[in-house]
């Protein structure tokens, strides 16, 4: 798959797991993107932990000056019907269960639903940011990220680096296919028709599932 179109092509698939009204937190990168292909009739409540419930959409019109920032650090408002919120109540929100699904990227997941996204090694981390809370918490974590890394495994029998939290993971969607995290294991669910079975069975270390309904993705 051309490298410029795989972003997009993973939100686009995102946006088809969230339903009307729900109230949603997205991680950096990738996750932003899911908005913009949201169906039609299909409006979301974002959530930013840092203080924002209901993040408006920063425009070159709308966006100098700007004084504000999303937990990741970018330019950042709140929508008409939102509201700029303390920590602590932008917190209880999170851990009283009020987040329908949080989006996120990884740097490996395994097939335990076991999730690692905040230490890269080598690098100087900050630290995990609200992510421990969200994939703790929300209703449905969605894991929205390139199936590998330079061609290593991201996908894993057991992740390698620190976990952000244990047997929270719900959905992965990457470039490759849909997978669900089940009891059982990681199910492949739909592929990318640009692939076969063979080629994400060989790009993910774990043993996949193969769902008797497996169809191409939407």
């Amino acid at each position: 798959m051309e490298k410029g179109l795989i972003k997009d092509y993973i939100a686009a698939r995102v946006a088809k797991e969230l339903n009307d009204g729900d109230v949603v937190n997205l991680g950096i990168g990738l996750p932003t993107l899911v908005p913009q292909y949201l169906p039609e009739g299909v409006r979301v409540t974002l959530h930013s932990e840092n203080g924002i419930i209901g993040t408006g959409v920063v425009t070159e019109e709308n966006k100098d000056p700007v004084y504000v920032v999303d937990a990741g650090g970018s330019p950042a408002m709140v929508s008409p019907e939102g509201a700029y919120i303390d920590s602590a109540t932008s917190f209880s929100i999170i851990r009283g269960g009020r987040v329908d699904a949080t989006v996120l990227g990884a740097l490996e997941v395994d097939e335990k639903g076991n999730l690692s996204n905040w230490i890269i090694p080598g690098k100087k981390v900050p630290g995990m940011g609200g992510a421990m809370d969200l994939v703790v918490s929300a209703k449905k974590v969605i894991i929205a990220m390139e199936h590998t890394a330079k061609s290593a495994h991201k996908i894993l029998t057991r992740c390698k680096l620190p976990f952000t939290a244990v047997n929270c993971v719900n959905l992965i969607v990457t470039e490759m296919g849909v997978m669900e995290v089940t009891e059982a294991g990681i199910v492949l669910k739909e592929f990318n028709p640009e692939f076969s079975v063979e080629d994400i069975q060989a790009a993910t270390e774990c043993k996949l599932i193969i769902s008797p309904d497996l169809k191409e993705m939407e």
